[in-house]
This record gives structure tokens, sequence and C-alpha cells, in this order.
């Protein structure tokens, strides 16, 4: 049996886990403001935050970095609670936003907006391609997305279908999208598949303060449903008929919180292109230090998942600047090896 001082003790390292995670999301932020070609130092980041700045610092960091690391720290809390809550409601550790099939279901809606519908590039930068019609891209890319996660959902609602048959389907969804997406570029001609090869690289510099906020709202929703219902996700750990028994109806519960988490993902990936490994590492990373508790895992995954996308960014940023890396390129180059050893050091402990 537990002591109460050693559960007190246990529980305040948990709440100062987080807050150190939050402190450090911080700092990074505020180094991802500051790094660049404009020469900032962090003081003149937090002066120009705090409106004691010059016009030209002004413009630099509330018109440019700002946005970005907005869309960053959006963009990583979203990704990894949708992952950290699909991996409970699934029973699966590999599910992420990707396991569903959401991002490959993107990938195809960009395709068709850029190759069939005309919404290919406006000029050529050398931080990229500047799509023309950017609006039009990211709804056809939603609504692909969530076109496979309603396919999903249908067929678990109406064949009983078990976390284990919608992962394979969404599997199966993934390898489809992947297949049709293929198609469109075979056809088109070199400066669309150009541009669509763009957009799937992923891009946190696309999106202005209107993506933010949008992203923010839907977002903070599912933060707001995940929060609710942390009990509910730590009874699930426990198995079904356990959770059951405590009165969780685990049918409704996954169904809706697949949609949550999909109509998350989603968004997000509309509006950046395809991250890679976001929702699927942050998770398991903060789990090898405060466990499985989801009163305190879901917020350590938020912050976790903002970190990692931050330090990312900036990375692809400074790398080999002025030229901007892809950032699906970054957070899949260092959370593979990173996920590969959790994955040899959890064997080790069988």
């Amino acid at each position: 049996m537990v002591a109460p001082g050693a559960y007190k003790g246990y529980i305040r390292y948990k709440k100062l886990f987080i807050l150190l995670i939050g402190v450090a999301t911080v700092l990074a932020a505020l180094l991802a403001i500051s790094a660049g070609s404009a020469g900032l130092s962090i003081q003149e980041v937090i002066l120009t935050l705090l409106g004691h700045g010059s016009k030209q610092t002004g413009v630099v960091v509330f018109n440019i970095r700002l946005p970005r690391v907005a869309t960053a720290i959006v963009a990583g809390v979203g990704l990894a609670t949708v992952g950290c809550a699909m991996q409970s409601i699934l029973k699966n550790p590999l599910a992420s936003a990707s396991t569903l099939g959401i991002a490959q279901g993107a990938a195809f809606g960009a395709s068709f907006a850029i190759i069939v519908l005309g919404a290919g590039i406006q000029n050529q930068t050398l931080d990229g391609i500047t799509i023309s019609s950017p609006y039009l891209v990211s709804v056809c890319a939603f609504i692909s997305s969530m076109l496979s996660t309603l396919i999903v959902l249908g067929l678990s609602h109406y064949k009983k279908a078990t976390p284990e048959a919608m992962i394979l389907s969404g599997v199966a969804l993934s390898t489809m999208f992947a297949g049709a997406t293929t198609l469109l570029q075979y056809f088109a001609v070199d400066v669309k598949v150009a541009a669509v090869v763009f957009w799937t690289f992923g891009n946190l510099g696309r999106t202005g303060w209107t993506e933010v906020i949008i992203m923010s709202v839907v977002v903070g929703i599912a933060l707001l449903y995940f929060t609710f219902n942390r009990w509910n996700f730590n009874a699930l750990q426990s198995g079904e008929e356990t959770a059951k028994g405590l009165g969780v109806n685990v049918n409704r519960m996954r169904l809706v919180g697949m949609f949550v988490c999909s109509l998350t993902a989603a968004t997000i990936v509309s509006f950046i292109g395809i991250i890679n490994f976001i929702g699927l590492i942050a998770p398991h990373l903060v789990r090898q230090f405060i466990g499985s508790d989801y009163r305190y895992l879901l917020p350590a995954s938020a912050l976790g998942g903002a970190l990692l996308l931050l330090l990312s960014d900036t990375a692809a940023r400074l790398v080999v600047a002025p030229v901007i890396l892809p950032i699906g390129a970054i957070t899949s180059f260092l959370g593979a090896p990173l996920f590969l050893y959790l994955v040899f050091k959890r064997v080790d402990k069988v």
C-alpha cells in the first residue's frame, strides 16, 4: 500500500514536470521569435511584446515571427493531444492522425485542388512555392481528410467494428488515398506536381492570424472535451469491461472521441500540411516521466507537442539559413529515431 505522503509527492512531481515543460515552451517560443536574419535579441523580443519596442522590430515580431510561432504552438498542442486521446480510445500505442488516413486524405484533397481545380503555384521564392488559392486547397484537404474519418466511423457504428478493425480500415484508406494522389500526380504537369509536393512538405509560415484563430478555436474545444473525459480515458486503460462497469459508455465515447480527434487533426493539417510524428512521439515521450494518468498526461502531451514543433521549426529555419527546410521532413528525421529508442526501451522492459 502506497503511503499518502509518497502519493502526494508523486503528484507534486507530475505538476512540477508539467510546469517545467511550460517554461521550456515559453523559452522556445522566445528563441523562435528572436532567431533569424533580423538579429533580434530575446530582450528586444520581450520589450516588443510588452509594447516598448521600435516600429521596425514590431513589424518583424507581430507580422512575421509571432504568427508562425503561434501556429507551431497551436498545431503542436492539437496534434499531440489528438494522438494522446487516440492512443487511449483505440487502445493502440501507434494511433495518431496518420493511422486513420487523415493526413493521406488531406494530401489527396490538396492534390485534387491544385491539379484538377487549378489552385496551382503563384510564384516560386527562396522559401518555396506560393499556392495561388490557399483557401481552396485547405477546404479540399479538410473535406477529403474528414471523408476518411466518416468512412471509418460509419463502419464502426453500423458494423460494430473493434478498435483493431478501425485501425486496419484507416490503414486501407491511407493506402487508397496515397494511390489516388500518385495517379493525380502522374497525369499532371511538372509545375503542379511541384506545388503538390511542396504542400505535403508542411509549412508553418503559410498561415496568418485568421488561420491561427480558426485552429485555436477548434483545438480549444477539443481540449475541453478531452479534459472533461480525462477520467473516462483512465477507465479505458483497465479494459472495456472495467470501463463499462464504471459507467462509461465506451461505444459512444469512441465514436465521439474519434470524431473530435479527426476534426481537430483535419483542421490543422488542412492549413499547414502534413506534420509527421508530433502526435505520435509527444505522448510517448512525456509518458516516460509522468505515467499514464490522463489528468496529467493530456496537458503534458499538449505542452510537449508545442515544444517539439517549436524546436523543429526553429531548426528548420536555422540549419541552412536563409533556406527554410521542410518542417515535415525535420519532424520525421528527428521523431523516427526517438520513437525507435522508446520502442526498444519498452521491449527491454518486457
